[in-house]
């Protein structure tokens, strides 16, 4: 279509030039003429061509607007070429007047040219989605036993290894099954710092791998690979419209008929104390084809197509258009604990050793621990591993269901029990001294307390700064969790929260968010987009935290591709620049022909004797479309 718009511009342009040269008013201003016998009918030809080829687009889009009853700026510029090519053609045959053949065929070049920066902009706004579908690598080194086989891309299945080497581009989802390297993911997630990667950790297709060389285990190809899902929500999202689109569509029709009424008018009037048709007929054709709702129909759908790409490429993927616009509108965010204000793990927070160091305490536990699954298990590990501290050799290990594990560790039996375990043992509990706050395990050695090992879910470095920037912009935070009220508590003092709903069960939240609610807050609810479904589903704004390939949220409006709660004051800055982008639009649109229209009409002529031609109303809507297309293209993304 754009390459349509573009060589019938050229084309017409070519013919304007000989229109120019053999009408009479433009012999005259510039002094010089043309005595050819059939000068008229040769300048109806060329006009005639003009009008059939150039202004085609218009005439067709003109009747299928007709044709399904909703009139818009295609009605309008069909009309007004109509009756000027109409009016001039019975002038070359008979009719007394003045045929103006040189302003039709530069009021069509005009209109074609401002068609093709449209659609320009328009295209160049949604280039992103084939940007993100040409990031895949066309082949890929397929690991066949102990052969590496280049293969092409297409023909990876879930399950096979493949060999990524240093600055290559991972060819699909998968996990690392060998090595470690860090990952550029930034044209996919927004994130601008590379991402450390080994073994068990996921990768998307299309990244950049750094220095190292990773196994990869291919687990998302085709439609469920991330990058699909990405560019069928972008598209989703650009076809949905919302209200404020709905509106701008409303006020462009409503525009089209103001447009036809002002011109007959203009029209009218004209006739009625000039007497001249032909004047008239320029002053309703120029009043036409400025007032065309093109920069009012423009004005959202640019904002959109930006808006949504621009989103896409920074991990901020927009399910319900409006939920995204009313982002301008939330005082207060509900966060769920576990997973989205803290890191969903079990980190070291503290040791009390009663007997000996807290290192001894710690390297005997680690021991101990290091044949456990367990979450608390792989904290004290992390933590051991951390501090440097050397693993003992355990034997005779095993697992005391609900109570914790035992063992012989160098010799000695030692257990790693729960506090209630201790208690129903008969063993005297100490208390720990200090102010962490956690899930304490305790260190037995041959049936005596050595000391205890406080554990949390660690709280994400980026938590506090998103708090702060939300309180910044006079939004409220909540924590709503299932944790106890202390451990609950202690996080929301730390994160210096408005407040928090402790020992909620999931099904109770949706409660919460309720309450809030009837408070008269306008509520965003932020979780893992699971078991908040119901929470995130009441909500006025549904924010689901993804974990990178993970993006399927049904009940989220928005998704956060990262895990990190700064999107969330991300987000709602972008999407009140958004709402402000569009507002902009439509007040310059509708604004524009508050002045336009009474200037094409000609208000100003008995005392200025100022009149714009229709090939200038046509500059003039042009330019007004153009400056709507820049200023959506400065929305920008601010994390």
């Amino acid at each position: 279509m754009i390459r349509d718009f573009r060589r019938r511009f050229f084309v017409s342009l070519l013919l304007t030039l000989p229109i120019l040269a053999l009408s009479p008013l433009i012999q005259e201003v510039f002094g010089f003429s043309f005595d050819l016998p059939v000068q008229e009918y040769l300048l109806w030809a060329l006009s005639s061509l003009v009008f059939f080829y150039g202004g085609w687009p218009f005439l067709v889009g003109g009747r299928d607007e007709i044709q399904r009853r909703q009139p818009g700026m295609m009605t309008l510029i069909a009309l007004a070429i109509s009756v000027a090519y109409v009016y001039s053609t019975a002038v070359v045959f008979g009719l007394s007047g003045k045929f103006f053949f040189w302003e039709l065929a530069t009021l069509i070049d005009v209109m074609l040219l401002g068609h093709w920066i449209e659609m320009a902009s328009v295209l160049g706004a949604s280039r992103a989605l084939e940007k993100l579908a040409q990031l895949l690598p066309d082949t890929a080194h397929k690991v066949e036993g102990e052969e590496v086989v280049d293969v092409r891309t297409s023909e990876l299945a879930a399950g096979d290894l493949v060999l990524v080497k240093a600055g290559e581009k991972i060819p699909a989802d998968g996990e690392v099954v060998k090595g470690t390297s860090y990952v550029n993911e930034s044209m996919l997630t927004g994130e601008s710092v590379p991402v450390k990667k080994g073994p068990g950790d996921g990768v998307i297709g299309g990244s950049v791998n750094g220095d190292g060389v990773l196994t990869v285990r291919i687990t998302g190809t085709g439609e469920d690979s991330y990058l699909q899902k990405v560019i069928h929500l972008v598209e989703e999202a650009q076809r949905t419209k919302s209200k404020t689109q709905r509106l701008a569509d409303r006020a462009a029709q409503w525009l089209t008929f103001i447009a036809i009424g002002a011109g007959s008018l203009t029209f009218v009037l004209w006739m009625v104390f000039t007497g001249d048709l032909a004047a008239a007929i320029e002053r309703m054709v120029t009043v036409m084809v400025i007032t065309c709702p093109h920069a009012l129909g423009l004005a959202v759908p640019l904002v959109v197509a930006v808006s949504t790409s621009l989103s896409a490429r920074n991990g901020l993927l927009i399910r319900n258009r409006t939920a995204f616009e009313n982002a301008r509108k939330i005082s207060t965010v509900v966060f769920d604990k576990t997973g989205t204000l803290t890191e969903g793990r079990f980190g070291v927070a503290g040791a009390a050793a009663f007997v000996g160091s807290e290192e001894e305490l710690l390297t005997l536990a680690a021991s101990l621990e290091r044949n456990s699954e367990h979450p608390v298990a792989r904290g004290i590990v992390e933590e051991a591993e951390k501090r440097g501290l050397a693993p003992l050799p355990v034997e005779d290990f095993s697992v005391r269901k609900g109570e914790g594990v035992e063992g012989v560790v160098n010799g000695r039996r030692i257990a790693l029990l729960s506090r209630r375990a201790l208690e129903e043992g008969g063993y005297t509990v100490p208390e720990t001294e200090g102010s962490h706050i956690g899930t304490l395990v305790y260190v037995v050695e041959e049936g005596k307390v050595r000391g205890a090992v406080v554990l949390a879910d660690r709280i994400r470095p980026e938590s506090r700064e998103a708090v702060r920037t939300l309180q910044k912009k006079g939004i409220r935070c909540w924590m709503l969790t299932g944790d106890n009220r202390k451990v609950a508590e202690a996080v929301a003092k730390e994160l210096g929260l408005d407040g928090v709903f402790a020992e909620v069960l999931p099904h109770e939240k949706q409660e919460k968010v309720k309450e809030l609610q009837a408070k008269g807050e306008f509520v965003a609810m932020t979780g893992d987009g699971i078991n908040d479904a119901p929470a995130l589903a009441q909500a006025d704004v549904g924010i689901a935290i993804g974990s990178g390939t993970d993006i399927a949220a049904e009940t989220a409006d928005i998704i956060l591709v990262h895990d990190s709660p700064a999107d969330v004051a991300a987000l709602i800055e972008f999407g009140r620049a958004t709402y402000r982008k569009m507002v902009q639009n439509l007040l310059w649109a509708t604004g524009y022909n508050v002045v336009a229209i009474p200037l094409a009409a000609g208000v100003l002529y008995p005392l200025t004797g100022l009149l714009l031609s229709p090939a200038v109303g046509a500059a003039l809507m042009s330019l007004s479309t153009v400056i709507v297309a820049v200023n959506a293209s400065f929305l920008r993304v601010r994390r």
